[in-house]
């Protein structure tokens, strides 16, 4: 457009872009004029939108000053300006702050603090943060400016101060005057804010420059800064601010109108130093040294270290230990004093992070207090102070207490002293009164003391708790206090009024440090390369002169004294000038990293490890040294210092970007040694630095290429990585090397195998130490570290490989092409190997596939899935619903096979998608109503292991509920016995009173056996998992301690039950609406945001509301709510209506696009339903129009709660006589109808209850056209529905509810009877029989014309029901079956169901108390309910009372309280049968044989009936305990008696043995027996055996015979772990002893030759680290030397078997299993198993080289063969399976000829698998041939 006149005609917003400057400087001069005219929220304002930026951007000067103006403007006026923030500042930084006009920048600078003003401080601050980055100095100059006005105008409440302080070192490092001054003017502003919390930040600048900064704070003044200008959130603050600047003066006090500045925490502008390393590697050495002096040394070390302000965290355990010792035990009063100081630093330096070791050395400290001298009191009473800044007084509180009764006075004292200082730090929130009563009751008894210093200390700590807790809080407390005590209190309380309002006016630095939040995460520092010449002036700067020219000096001696001079300068320099990458290139002159002289090389290596640990160190000069530092790594004797200089450089740069570097640059060079020193740091890196960040797809290729290297020590580290990198990634790792060669996978497998079971180290390094943050590394643990993993993986898209032809494949009809195409379903997963879940047509194929007739498919259809699982990982959740449910209904089949394939399926989906989302939704319990006992028992089985391991369930768990109950009464005993073992961990989510509650829908003698069921559950409900939701083994529901659980649960149950959903179908409407009362103050749980006061009421109640309303639809100023599907104005419109009527939280839920919010918003409604019954009905309306908009949504869990609120409403509606308006039914109840067609039943039965409970609040001749309208649906069900409801009206209303006129109903109604629909025929003919019934034979009119077919079937159904009619009113019911039936003016007309079970009309229309209670009753239709009253009304079947029990001529009656009769259930039986169990059971050990012999024969009575035997659970070890007792008083006491006849004394033991072998006989009660009832028990029945008296009698064989088989018994039933540990300990105890017999211990001997034998069965039942501290408490008494020394060494064989034994079964995972010995270096137990684990393998390596050379081949089988014969326990198969398969099979095949040659018939040939004849081979293995010959004339076993 070459003509001014053309430009001049375009728009305002074409002009800003037109390409001549003129034309755009005028569309900025109209612009400016309309953003100073457009109102705040006009459209206009969006067009200028995206075109904002090119005004501050234009290249011309002139335009650009004009553009600047009119941004200003555009941001004052503008509602959208926040949105342009960072594309307008982004320009202003680097195209207006580096012009030279000052008017440009001072607008630019006006446009940042506008945006500041808007709200987008944050972004403003950080687009200005990295413009100092710029290069321009005037940029910089610039940006420090603008923050310097920001913060001087708005404050350090709005500038935040902490990324400023970072920067300003950096600012004063410039070789620009003009930015060092604006810098020094800036930390003169920010000194303003934060005075003297700036100092240690800039403690590292330049001397002179600090001296500067010094006197110009002098000047400051001492007035705390204001700000001056506010937000557009603090209007109201301006507004006050100017009011008081015009009364008081520009100088008045403002301070309640804008506060002063916070106070920061000079701690937070700290960087945390790490300590722990630094620590002298001889610290714990030294600090338990004789010698005081060493000890000293090492605390004086720790103490310089603890002066740090602040310390990184870390694992200060061993330390604090330390410390905690020194102070506990030290007899040197200085070193005391010592390591409270370096105690106290820990605390100042960790702050919270120290909490929480504050528990362990709090009691220690105050018992030293006893100390007398006051250097030490003051250095612990210093020590006590910091570490309750690290905690709270509540966790404190039971140490404090612990205290206060001792006995020394100086430790009541401090104590009381401590407590005072404590109490002044809190606050009345920190001090409730459950902490300050028993801590007043403490001091109350002090406040008597005879001691005075103690009597004085009480009284303060009781005055100060007064002023901080308040008068009304202690004043009870002193009721019991003499006047003159409590004058004294009072005394003390008015003296501190003012020291605690001192004390709280200095605290907030302290405060605000202890609640600081996590650091902000480091930044990467950025460098750029430098030249050499700059490097070497770098160098010169810092370095000594005479150390630069040495380096290179020819003399290697020279060179090391330079390098040693250089490591000494870098180890002290400041962080601030420490030049690294001038440093490390500086290393590099000649001979630089080709030094020859190993001394020198080392220290080079250190100083980059110094470098790079202290300095700003950056990935630029880590790339100068990388190269070199990998050429040294495999190096003999630097190696060690070149990976600890590689670690610190992970620890600057990140493990992730240095890993990568370092293997690229190590498999670059040809040395192997070198690649494989390098895979071996990475993986030992990667522990330290845990798998964050990690290039998983770049190192599995680097490690396949090192798996492919010829050097076998290549390989051995590339799969010891690999084991490093399956801690962190897990079995989907092996994926990527299934395509290796067998022998490779092999070893990968094995690799894997060791690390199997291992949990991932914590990281102690890299970037969760630079943050700071171990919570903050446990939370990435417990989200788990593998779910991130597994998005690194790529996966591939396999969408377009699942072809249409695959599918239908999939679905042929033909079993063999459906086969086939499972079997390329599966090709395509194998060959994928990580698959996104985008798979098309397939689930639904799938589904089908696992309902499919050949079990086959279904199992391999199975294995397609399990597959699938590995395969795509987590992003499996989605796939829940559509293919994952369908698996439980296979659980349900007959075959074994595929129920177990099932399961294994099951178990590997929920391993990658857990268990919640299985559990949301009604599809489980849909499942568990199925009454299929397979399905059942697996899933219940299932549930029981999974459940417990969930920190919370979805409220949908309490859909399961009823159907476990179900299952509780199933016919099928495992079913039953499932249930019972699942109950108590459905309690431990849902609680006992809501699934209490849940029985009230039970029958009556149903509902007292599973109540019975709940209450012995509640005593055995485990405790609430804490770990994370990861599935593991779970332990046995009784192994949980009723209290503990009782306990746990109190602390769990109030927020599950809080979010727990009820049951619609079985909830009472009473107990839920008892249930918002009871819950009305209770305030919801939430996080964050959500921790809103939800305390008050969910509805407002607004004067004419609903009659406002009303008025404004019939004016048509809202919309009428009358829709198809609801459009987002309807929804748009109720949400601003409910806005002023509803609780703001209850309407961010009610609105929210999550369908759980909507159910909790639901639940709330329910709760308040009848407290707030006033309210809701004020907005009705509103309510009924928000739930006809969830009839809309698809999620069944939101309409069935919907429902259940909607029948409980419609409920207290009709209770309180309220009647629906016109307006309230219209915008509801067609709607409704709509439902009453849905497709599941569940459903519709619930609407057709609302529909009856509706006639009670709204006319029903209202209700007949809503249904007639529902006729005309297209959906058959619903025409079906509206249809039946309709012949209901009519049946219970008559004709006059038919509205308008009865013919014209009729005649639409009968229609019907010619639909094509089978149910809509059936159901119009029903109605219109329902209308003959009402008015006989004028139907015929009413329905007017009907077509020939259509009256033929209308005439034979009214036949046919006249006939029924009949039939039924024949009989005459006998006197007493009379039924009383509700009276009404049709009763007497016969009725006519439908063709299906449907509700009579006169119930569901007239009953009002519980209409989801509503039984089908019809014709034909038995009483349940009645029968089953009658059947309860019947003598119940009772057990026989215990007591009394006739046995013949055995028992007489003995004197004992009468139990009550047994019910047919025992577990109704609750403190009765306890406490009359524990009177028999103390009669068993009577010293009168008679007695005990009645009682033992009560026990037996109960203990052999099934049914009661459970009454005994709890009561094992006491009966055992009386038994043992008893055999120990007869072999003592009654055999020594003469006068006793021998024949009552062999009864006695008879029945004792007779009981104990009963009570074995039931394994939840023999695995309750512990280990020193064992113990005891065992050495009783031996003792017996030796008895010579017994084996001299008649009887006595008989006897022996007894008690061998009850041993047996008993070291199969009881608890191996138990029986095991008791024999150990019986056995040492038995050779300690001089006067024992000999014969004792070979006979303990012999039984654990038989628990050796039982070892490969049991060994997944032991707990080993039990067993293993057994031992070696047993070596620790008996070594090997007082061992051989023994007369026989059949102990030291016992105890080598048991051991080989045990590694051979566990394998080298047995040395973890050592974590309950206390030192395991002075423990033989750890070496010996070592020996073990490898001896056989170093032995069987040699004998495999020998068979594997041709020359000793016939030598090694030899070997081999006599091997075998020494060492039988050992599994050859497990070693030979590393060796390739043609090597196995010409070891087995030359092993069997040898045997064969040799005529070793006995032995068996050579197994050819791990697993083969394990048994035969124990049984073959009699190493203790003496025991057997001795042992046998005991008969033992």
């Amino acid at each position: 457009m070459g003509d001014d006149s053309d430009w001049m005609k375009l728009p305002v917003d074409q002009k800003c872009e037109h390409k001549v400057w003129k034309a755009r400087l005028n569309g900025y001069e109209e612009a400016l004029k309309l953003f100073q005219r457009f109102d705040d929220t006009s459209p206009e304002w969006a067009k200028y939108q995206g075109i904002i930026k090119k005004f501050v951007t234009d290249s011309n000067s002139v335009a650009q000053l004009k553009g600047l103006e009119a941004v200003l403007a555009y941001v004052e006026n503008a509602h959208v300006a926040s949105r342009t923030v960072g594309e307008v500042l982004s320009g202003v930084v680097c195209k207006v702050f580096n012009q030279p006009k000052a008017r440009a920048k001072e607008l630019a600078s006006d446009i940042c603090l506008m945006y500041i003003e808007i709200e987008k401080a944050d972004i403003v601050q950080e687009e200005l943060i990295k413009g100092l980055e710029n290069k321009n100095p005037k940029v910089v100059v610039a940006c420090v400016e603008t923050i310097r006005r920001a913060l001087c105008e708005f404050g350090s409440k709005t500038v935040t101060l902490k990324p400023i302080i970072k920067v300003l070192p950096k600012l004063f490092e410039s070789r620009e005057k003009a930015v060092r001054h604006e810098a020094k003017l800036l930390a003169v502003e920010v000194y303003r804010w934060i005075r003297d919390s700036l100092r240690p930040p800039l403690q590292n600048i330049n001397s002179v420059q600090l001296k500067e900064l010094e006197e110009e704070w002098v000047k400051v003044p001492s007035s705390a800064p204001r700000q001056s200008r506010f937000l557009r959130s603090q209007q109201d603050l301006r507004t006050k601010f100017a009011e008081q600047q015009a009364v008081a003066g520009s100088d008045g006090d403002c301070e309640d109108v804008a506060d002063s500045a916070p106070q920061v925490d000079p701690y937070e502008l700290q960087d945390p130093v790490e300590i722990l390393s630094k620590l002298p590697k001889d610290f714990y050495v030294k600090i338990e040294a004789k010698k005081w002096q060493e000890r000293k040394e090492a605390l004086e070390a720790l103490a310089m270290l603890a002066k740090n302000p602040k310390l990184d965290n870390g694992d200060y355990g061993d330390v604090v230990r330390a410390l905690k010792r020194v102070i506990g035990k030290d007899t040197n009063v200085i070193l005391v004093s010592l390591a409270a100081k370096c105690l106290a630093g820990l605390a100042f330096g960790l702050r919270k992070n120290f909490g929480t070791y504050a528990g362990n050395v709090v009691p220690t400290i105050l018992d030293k207090f006893k100390e007398k001298k006051p250097a030490v009191v003051q250095s612990l009473q210093e020590a006590i102070d910091a570490v309750f800044l690290t905690t709270t007084l509540q966790n404190l509180s039971e140490d404090m207490l612990a205290v206060m009764d001792n006995k020394n006075p100086s430790i009541k004292q401090q104590a009381s002293l401590f407590l005072t200082r404590s109490i002044c730090l809190s606050t009345p929130s920190t001090l409730p009164k459950s902490l300050l009563k028993p801590l007043c009751a403490a001091l109350l008894k002090q406040v008597n003391d005879p001691a005075p210093e103690v009597r004085d200390a009480a009284i303060m700590a009781l005055g100060t708790a007064m002023k901080v807790a308040g008068e009304k809080a202690v004043n009870p407390f002193l009721a019991d206090l003499d006047k003159l005590k409590v004058d004294k209190v009072r005394c003390v309380y008015m003296r501190t009024v003012e020291d605690v309002g001192v004390a709280k006016k200095g605290k907030p630095g302290a405060e605000g440090g202890a609640k600081s939040k996590k650091p902000a995460e480091t930044k990467e520092i950025v460098e750029t390369e430098l030249s050499v010449e700059v490097c070497d002036e770098l160098a010169a700067a810092v370095l000594p002169a005479s150390c630069v020219k040495m380096l290179d000096s020819s003399n290697w001696k020279e060179r090391l004294a330079s390098m040693e001079e250089f490591y000494q300068v870098v180890e002290q320099m400041d962080i601030g000038a420490m030049p690294c990458q001038a440093l490390v290139r500086m290393l590099a002159k000649k001979p630089g990293w080709k030094e020859t002289n190993f001394q020198v090389l080392q220290l080079k290596l250190q100083v980059v490890a110094v470098v790079a640990q202290r300095g700003r160190f950056s990935k630029t000069s880590a790339s100068v040294v990388l190269d070199a530092l990998v050429e040294k790594v495999g190096d003999v004797k630097c190696g060690g210092k070149a990976k600890d200089a590689l670690t610190a450089i992970g620890e600057a740069c990140s493990l992730s970007w240095i890993a990568e570097q370092v293997v690229s640059l190590a498999f670059a060079q040809k040395n192997p040694k070198n690649q494989a020193e390098t895979l071996n740091w990475l993986a030992n890196a990667m522990k330290e630095f845990g798998f964050t960040g990690i290039n998983v797809k770049a190192f599995i290729n680097h490690v396949k290429t090192a798996l492919g290297a010829s050097n076998p020590a290549i390989r051995a580290a590339a799969i010891s990585l690999l084991g490093v990198m399956y801690l962190y990634m897990g079995a989907s790792l092996r994926m990527f090397f299934e395509d290796e060669k067998a022998a490779l996978l092999a070893q990968i497998d094995a690799e894997f195998e060791k690390m199997q079971g291992q949990t991932p180290p914590a990281p102690t390094r890299g970037a969760i130490k630079r943050t700071g943050g171990q919570e903050e590394g446990e939370e990435a643990k417990e989200e788990g570290v593998a779910g991130d993993i597994m998005d690194l993986l790529p996966r591939t898209d396999i969408s377009d490989k699942i072809t249409e032809d695959m599918v239908s494949k999939v679905g042929d009809k033909n079993w063999t092409i459906r086969k086939e195409g499972l079997n390329e379903v599966a090709a395509v997963l194998s060959e994928a190997k990580f698959i996104k879940p985008s798979l098309g047509d397939l689930p639904i194929t799938l589904k089908g596939r696992l309902s499919d007739s050949n079990k086959i498919l279904v199992q391999q259809t199975l294995s397609i899935m399990q597959q699938m699982a590995t395969a795509m990982g987590p992003a499996l959740k989605q796939h829940v619903k559509t293919l994952g449910i369908p698996v439980i209904t296979v659980l349900g089949d007959i075959k074994n096979t595929v129920r177990a394939a099932a399961m294994a399926t099951l178990n590997s989906w929920v391993e990658q998608t857990g268990m919640k989302e299985w559990l949301e939704g009604e599809e489980l319990s849909e499942e568990l109503k199925r009454e299929n006992p397979f399905l059942r028992q697996e899933v219940l089985g299932w549930l029981a292991v999974h459940l417990p391991t969930m920190r919370s369930v979805p409220s949908d768990l309490m859909l399961c509920v009823p159907p476990l109950f179900g299952c509780l009464e199933d016919r099928n005993v495992d079913v039953r016995k499932r249930a019972q073992d699942v109950l108590p961990v459905f309690m431990m989510h849902l609680g006992f009173d809501k699934m209490n509650k849940a029985t009230g829908k039970l029958k009556p003698a149903s509902k007292d056996q599973v109540v019975a069921m709940l209450d012995k559950a509640r005593d055995v409900m485990p405790a609430k998992s804490a770990g994370p939701a990861k599935a593991a083994p779970t332990k046995p529901v009784s192994s949980v301690h009723p209290a503990k659980a009782l306990s746990a649960l109190s602390k769990t149950q109030a927020p599950i039950e809080e979010y727990a959903v009820a049951d619609p179908k079985k909830a009472k409407p009473g107990a839920l609406l008892a249930k918002g009362k009871a819950a009305a103050g209770k305030k919801p749980l939430g996080k964050g945001k959500e921790e809103e006061d939800k305390s008050g009421p969910i509805f407002t109640m607004v004067p004419n509301g609903k009659d406002l309303r009303v008025k404004d639809e019939k004016s048509l100023k809202t919309l009428k709510w009358n829709f198809g599907s609801p459009r987002d104005e309807y929804v748009e419109q109720l949400k601003v209506q409910m806005a002023p009527c509803v609780a703001k939280w209850l309407q961010e839920e009610l609105f929210h696009h999550d369908f759980q919010h909507h159910i909790k918003a639901i639940n709330s409604m329910i709760e308040c339903l009848e407290e707030e019954h006033e309210a809701t009905v004020a907005c009705l309306d509103l309510v009924l129009k928000w739930y006809t908009l969830r009839f809309f949504d698809t999620n069944t869990s939101v309409l069935m709660k919907a429902l259940e609120y909607l029948k409980l409403l419609f409920l207290s509606l009709s209770k309180h006589n309220y009647h629906l308006s016109e307006q309230e039914a219209n915008s509801f109840i067609p709607y409704l109808v709509l439902k009453v067609g849905e497709s599941k039943d569940v459903v519709r039965k619930d609407v057709r209850a609302i529909m009856g409970m509706l006639c009670k609040v709204y006319p029903a001749s209202r209700m007949f056209p809503f249904l007639m309208e529902g006729t005309k649906s297209k959906n058959s069900k619903q025409r079906a529905e509206c249809l039946e409801e309709l012949g209901c009206l009519i049946g219970f209303y008559g004709m006059s509810v038919c509205q308008p006129t009865a013919a014209k109903s009729l005649k639409e109604i009968a229609v019907h009877i010619g639909d094509r629909d089978t149910s809509v025929r059936n159901t119009a003919l029903n109605t219109v029989v329902t209308v003959y019934n009402v008015c006989g034979e004028q139907v015929y009119k009413l329905i007017g014309h009907l077509s020939e077919k259509d009256m033929s079937m209308l005439e034979e159904r009214i036949k046919r029901s006249a006939k029924k009619t009949l039939a039924s009113t024949a009989p005459t019911p006998k006197q007493g079956e009379e039924k009383a039936l509700p009276t009404h003016p049709n009763a007497s007309l016969p009725q006519k169901p439908s063709n299906r079970a449907q509700p009579p009309i006169k119930l569901r229309y007239s009953q009002q108390a519980e209409p989801s209670h509503v039984c089908p009753v019809g014709e034909f239709h038995l009483d349940l309910d009645l029968l089953e009253q009658l059947e309860s009304d019947q003598t119940s079947v009772v057990l026989p009372d215990l007591v009394k029990h006739k046995l013949g001529d055995l028992l007489d009656p003995v004197i004992i309280p009468e139990l009550r009769p047994v019910p047919t259930h025992f577990d109704e039986l609750h403190a009765g049968p306890s406490s009359t169990i524990n009177l028999v059971i103390s009669q068993v050990a009577s010293g009168d044989i008679n007695t005990s012999m009645k009682a033992l024969a009560q026990i037996d009575e109960v203990l052999r009936q099934e049914s009661i035997a459970e009454v005994m659970v709890g009561h094992t070890d006491q009966f055992l305990i009386a038994t043992s007792l008893q055999l120990r008083l007869a072999h003592s006491t009654h055999m020594a008696d003469t006068r006793l006849p021998r024949e009552d004394i062999f009864k006695l033991y008879s029945c004792a043995i007779g009981n104990m072998l009963t009570l074995f006989g039931v394994a939840r009660l023999a695995r309750e027996a512990s280990m020193g009832v064992l113990k005891d028990l065992v050495q009783g029945l031996v003792t017996v055996l030796l008895d010579p008296r017994i084996e001299e009698s008649q009887e006595g064989q008989q006897l022996i015979r007894s008690v061998n088989m009850l041993l047996r018994r008993l070291f199969e039933a009881s608890d191996q772990t138990n029986i095991l540990s008791a024999l150990l300990v019986l056995l040492q105890d038995s050779l300690l002893s001089s006067a024992g017999s000999p014969k004792f211990s070979e006979l303990i001997m012999k039984c654990l030759w038989r628990m050796i034998k039982f070892l490969p069965d049991t060994i997944s039942s032991l707990t080993l680290d039990k067993i293993l501290l057994d031992v070696h408490n047993f070596m620790k008494l008996f070594p090997k030397g007082r061992l051989r020394k023994l007369k026989t060494d059949m102990p030291h064989r016992t105890l080598q078997t048991l051991l080989h034994t045990l590694c051979r079964l566990a394998g080298p995972t047995i040395l973890d299993h050592l974590s309950l010995i206390e030192d395991k270096s002075e423990s033989e137990l750890e070496a010996h198993l070592k020996r073990v684990v490898n001896l056989f393998t170093e032995v069987l390596g040699e004998i495999f080289k020998k068979i594997s050379s041709k020359e000793n081949s016939k030598e090694g089988v030899s070997k081999l063969w006599e091997f075998k014969q020494r060492h039988p326990e050992v599994d050859l198969a497990s070693h030979l399976k590393k060796l390739p398969q043609t090597f196995q099979t010409f070891v087995e095949h030359s092993l069997n000829t040898h045997c064969t040659e040799r005529g070793d018939k006995a032995r068996t040939p050579f197994p050819t698998t791990g697993t083969h004849n394990r048994e035969g081979r124990h049984r073959g293995y009699s190493p203790s041939p003496q025991v057997h010959t001795h042992a046998s004339q005991h008969n033992l076993f």
